[in-house]
């Protein structure tokens, strides 16, 4: 069912200060930045071999981020774990017992389908699941 962990997503109060730490403290690859309106989060993409460290800050006073770095300060938000069948996927998830945050897929950055497991479901850690390919990137 997973195919790899595409990326790592860190909740930023100031996306373009972070991304100056990302790319030129630690010297990682900047791959863009993308405005996610369904999402409300500014997000920006840095690789690290095949998978990615997404930096995401609140695009809007209502913004689920905003909401979690006022409670945390900021930090790892989620991990995003590549599917091939994003639906068969959820599927099993239920079965096995895990919560789902919402009933079907929605779209993420880049066109690709995303759902996320309520983090009870797994240690207190938010658990996205993406489908790319031809449904995106």
């Amino acid at each position: 069912m997973v195919k790899k962990i595409q990326h790592i997503a860190i909740a930023v109060p100031n996306l373009d200060e972070a991304v100056r730490m990302y790319r030129d403290i630690l010297g990682l690859e900047f791959i863009g930045e993308e405005t996610i309106s369904d999402q409300k989060v500014r997000a920006a993409f840095f690789r690290v071999g095949d998978s990615r460290i997404e930096l995401i800050e609140p695009a809007s006073p209502d913004s689920p981020i905003r909401e979690f770095i006022e409670k945390r300060g900021g930090g790892l938000h989620h991990i995003a774990l590549e599917v091939d069948d994003i639906r068969s996927a959820l599927k099993a998830l239920r079965e096995r017992g895990a919560d789902m945050l919402a009933p079907a897929p929605v779209r993420g950055a880049h066109g690709a389908l995303i759902a996320f497991a309520h983090p009870k479901s797994f240690a207190n850690v938010l658990v996205e699941l993406i489908q790319t390919g031809e449904h995106g990137e």
